[in-house]
């Protein structure tokens, strides 16, 4: 019954978005409440969202300190140089914009955040895609999927991190055997962002934008605000590099590390008050829209762990499996972790429904880290979800529909997702017992 529930939540939900019968904050919030009381948990309900806003309020203080820091570099100039290059290579060509986009999002996305990952390419290739009337979707979807490979499948990336913390694993017994299926879903990326340019091409055409003079297009993009801060372009590097460096050797949460730098950078950039509260202010309203799509996350994720959904939706799984299927485990984990992943936070995920799937592929004598392996394939379509932060941000800054944003890269989400599970099959970093 409670399986049947929470799939019924599930697809009432995603429709309601995707239909934009609703927003994406009034069906996060409404709907999980609707269904628990009509499951017989009204009289928890208002735990269990406070306990789903508790879980999520790291992750809120993160994106807001994060958006603000970022947002600061971006005005003080910082990515400016990077941006002229790449700007430069590409020119109007639609195709070198979206190979570039690829590119540059693929190594931004090594850190394993997403966050940074967002905000860094669309700083650099969102003014571009504006000024020659490319689709801004296509870089909306080449980072994401980009984000996927290389901090999805990453021993130090957040989904990863968690299913080698739940299974109690070593980190380079799970990583070595999954790197050509990182190259391979690397290259599945470029090639998804060349055909993306290749049919933009086909629309717009080639733009021969002016590299040089007073017409030059990246001066016009790059613009000359009073708010750069070209004379401080090293404290600031120096400033992004400490506040990543300690991130990721983990001195400190990232939202403390973030509010730290934040405050750092507006105290040198920006000493004066008026013009500190204007520069806090320029990014509050995206900050708050981000937010606020977060806790509203939080308690639709609250409602789906508290009432036990996630559990019965995912025992349903594991008894549907025929024993006759055992040798197939890692490949059903690999397929279930695109829908699975796609509803359910990676916490609980991870922490919740891994452990159940790796103890019932023990049964068939299946490693513990063949299931790890297969459960981060799924990444490129979680990662479409509206409960995941980073997509929230990605979305806002592209100003796009969430439900738009989902209809636009399912299918190349799913593709990757297939093709990276057939290279782990073939490379054996999952196996495909006869």
């Amino acid at each position: 019954m409670l399986a049947l529930l929470g799939l019924a939540m599930v697809v009432v939900f995603t429709y309601m978005i995707m239909s934009k019968r609703m927003s994406p904050i009034v069906a996060l919030t409404f709907i999980p409440i609707v269904f628990a009381i009509a499951g017989g948990f009204g009289d928890s309900t208002g735990k269990m969202i406070l306990d789903g806003l508790k879980m999520v309020a790291p992750s809120a203080a993160l994106l807001l300190f994060a958006i603000l820091f970022f947002g600061l570099m971006i005005d003080t100039g910082l990515f400016d140089p990077l941006i002229r290059v790449i700007l430069h290579k590409v020119n109007g060509d639609p195709v070198k914009i979206a190979v570039g986009t690829a590119l540059l999002s693929l190594t931004v996305a090594l850190d394993g955040d997403g966050t940074t990952t967002y905000m860094i390419t669309c700083a650099a290739m969102l003014p571009l895609y504006r000024r020659i009337g490319m689709n801004p979707m296509i870089l909306a979807t080449v980072s994401m999927l980009s984000l996927s490979i290389m901090s999805g499948m990453t021993p130090w990336g957040g989904p990863a991190t968690r299913a080698i913390a739940a299974l109690g694993l070593d980190a380079s017994d799970y990583f070595i055997p999954l790197l050509p299926t990182m190259a391979a879903g690397a290259a599945c990326v470029v090639l998804i962002a060349y055909m993306l340019g290749r049919k933009e091409r086909a629309r717009i055409g080639n733009t021969e934008l002016q590299t040089g003079g007073g017409e030059c297009y990246i001066k016009e993009i790059l613009g000359d605000q009073p708010y750069k801060r070209p004379r401080f372009v090293w404290i600031n590097l120096l400033l992004v590099v400490a506040v990543m460096t300690a991130l990721v050797m983990g001195l400190a949460h990232a939202a403390v590390l973030f509010l730290v730098g934040f405050v750092i950078a507006l105290m040198i950039n920006y000493p004066q008050l008026d013009i500190q509260k204007e520069r806090i202010l320029s990014h509050a309203g995206n900050a708050m829209t981000v937010v606020l799509l977060v806790f509203a996350a939080g308690v639709f994720a609250g409602i789906f762990s508290g009432t036990k959904m996630v559990d019965a939706l995912a025992q349903s799984i594991v008894d549907m499996i025929p024993p006759s299927w055992g040798h197939l485990f890692p490949l059903v984990v690999a397929i279930t972790s695109m829908p699975l992943t796609f509803v359910l936070s990676n916490d609980a995920y991870y922490f919740g429904v891994v452990p159940i799937l790796a103890k019932a592929a023990a049964a068939y004598g299946i490693s513990p880290l063949e299931i790890a392996r297969a459960s981060i394939l799924g990444q490129p379509v979680h990662l479409m979800s509206p409960l995941v932060a980073s997509t929230l941000l990605l979305v806002g800054m592209v100003d796009k529909d969430i439900g738009d944003f989902q209809k636009s890269t399912v299918k190349w989400a799913v593709l990757l997702s297939l093709a990276i599970t057939f290279v782990a099959v073939i490379t054996g970093a999952i196996s495909f017992l006869v």
